[in-house]
């Protein structure tokens, strides 16, 4: 799998125009993009934090890109990243989706897994957390295979924040 950062022309295009999004992305956009839990809102929060803040490449959006087969295009198949830099703390959230297609292939335990290990190739991460609902079991699984543990409550009535922190 290949991760692209999202950058203020791709995530307008993602917003704005699908066809011009394919072309920046070089993949396909399945018709049902966006992948759950993403929509008009999160992809305009995503182009205002890039425009606001021209020094956050890689602290936001990531697009998730399967390679192409012999004579398949590449297709896009998630997006993640992060909500925003870290924290005076150290401390950045990131979230993961896969659309349901590719979903319980392994691609989004790829993709978190690329994602913490580039938040942790900086070194004022401290710690990687993550939201997710307790009824969302492979979340749950996903983050525990990847080193994380639960931390409590999260930010929102009803949600579990788990954290990993730098070894």
């Amino acid at each position: 799998m290949q991760l692209r950062s999202a950058t203020p022309e791709l995530a307008s295009a993602d917003l704005n125009n699908r066809s011009e999004f394919s072309r920046l992305l070089e993949a396909d956009v399945p018709e049902d993009w966006p992948p759950p839990l993403n929509d008009d809102n999160s992809k305009a929060f995503t182009l205002r934090y890039l425009a606001d803040n021209p020094d956050a490449a890689g602290w936001a959006a990531w697009y998730f890109l399967l390679p192409s087969k012999a004579d398949e295009k590449v297709q896009a198949i998630g997006i993640g990243g992060f909500k925003e830099k870290p924290s005076q703390q150290g401390i950045v959230e990131v979230g993961y989706s896969i659309m349901p297609d590719y979903q319980r292939l392994g691609f989004a335990s790829e993709a978190a897994a690329a994602l913490i290990d580039w938040a942790f190739s900086h070194p004022e991460v401290q710690l990687v957390t993550a939201e997710t609902l307790p009824a969302l079991v492979a979340s749950i699984r996903l983050l525990e295979r990847n080193g994380f543990h639960l931390l409590g409550e999260g930010s929102e009535k009803g949600v579990v924040r788990y954290g990993r922190k730098r070894v």
